[in-house]
């Protein structure tokens, strides 16, 4: 199954389509968003830390919760692709060599590697720190070797670090490794978008919308006529859901009851009907 998605992924991709990945971070937000018609999504370190952990995106979600959360979501959305982020693949190359085995295993169709040290921090936080070119590229030679079909996406965060022409060349030595993706993470003007797209014209690139972040918020179709092809917008959901949750709990915690406000809730009955409980009913009936 894993493989399928990835020959999947990367058919759509070689074929010129430009394809948005929303973030997902357990099976309920995979079912929604595969319900709001995405073929595609995105299972966020970012958003796994923040609801399994309730901890800042730096580095404290191990591998084996990862993979295991990657299980709950690709086994939720069996029909769809999902890319799961890999932070620095969890250590050296043998590491990263489980990281795709556990990943494959899981169901995900692909997977971001980035440079960072361990432990990393958010793509658009300060801070960062990256490892030395060759010990990122031992990494992304050991995924490409090692997996089946995962589609697997290189990730340089060294933007921010040592600036733009050594992220270029980071990502330039990363697509001779074999990787199917390269993302220069946090360019911080189109301008930069520009540069990054002339520099890589031969492999598909990745460009990340994060709201309030450091890149300029595109859409698809501007991303792509840059030259960016797979666009991550790994936090919108996150995000409102934080608000939608906050200004109902205020709500709450205010008038002690949401009676006049359901306009905000989703009936009881839509919300069984996202999470089938109509299957189990028939289930049920056909075994009684």
């Amino acid at each position: 199954m894993s493989s399928d998605r990835a020959h999947n992924l990367r058919h759509r991709l070689s074929g010129g389509e430009t394809v948005l990945m929303p973030g997902v971070w357990d099976p309920l937000s995979a079912l929604l968003t595969r319900d709001a018609g995405f073929t595609t999504m995105f299972m966020s370190g970012f958003c796994v830390s923040a609801t399994l952990l309730g901890e800042p995106d730096i580095g404290l979600v191990t591998q084996a919760e990862m993979a295991e959360v990657a299980r709950r979501v690709c086994a939720a959305v069996p029909d769809i692709n999902v890319v799961v982020d890999a932070d620095t693949g969890y250590g050296n190359p043998s590491n990263v060599i489980r990281t795709v085995d556990l990943w494959e295993q899981a169901g995900a169709a692909g997977m971001f590697l980035e440079d960072q040290v361990w432990p990393k921090k958010c793509g658009h936080m300060d801070g960062k720190q990256v490892v030395p070119r060759q010990d990122w590229l031992a990494k992304l030679r050991a995924a490409v070797d090692h997996r089946d079909a995962l589609h697997i996406t290189a990730r340089t965060d060294a933007r921010g670090v040592e600036g733009l022409p050594e992220a270029i060349e980071r990502a330039k030595m990363a697509r001779d490794t074999g990787v199917d993706a390269v993302f220069v993470e946090a360019p911080q003007s189109i301008e930069e978008l520009e540069t990054i797209a002339a520099a890589l014209p031969d492999i598909t690139l990745v460009a990340n919308m994060v709201e309030t972040g450091k890149t300029p918020l595109l859409t698809p179709t501007e991303l792509s006529s840059l030259g960016f092809h797979l666009i991550v917008s790994p936090l919108t959901s996150l995000f409102s859901m934080t608000k939608a949750i906050s200004e109902s709990l205020q709500i709450l915690a205010t008038n002690g009851t949401m009676r006049d406000h359901l306009d905000r809730l989703t009936p009881f009955d839509e919300f069984t009907a996202v999470v089938g409980l109509d299957k189990h009913l028939a289930n049920e009936a056909d075994y009684r």
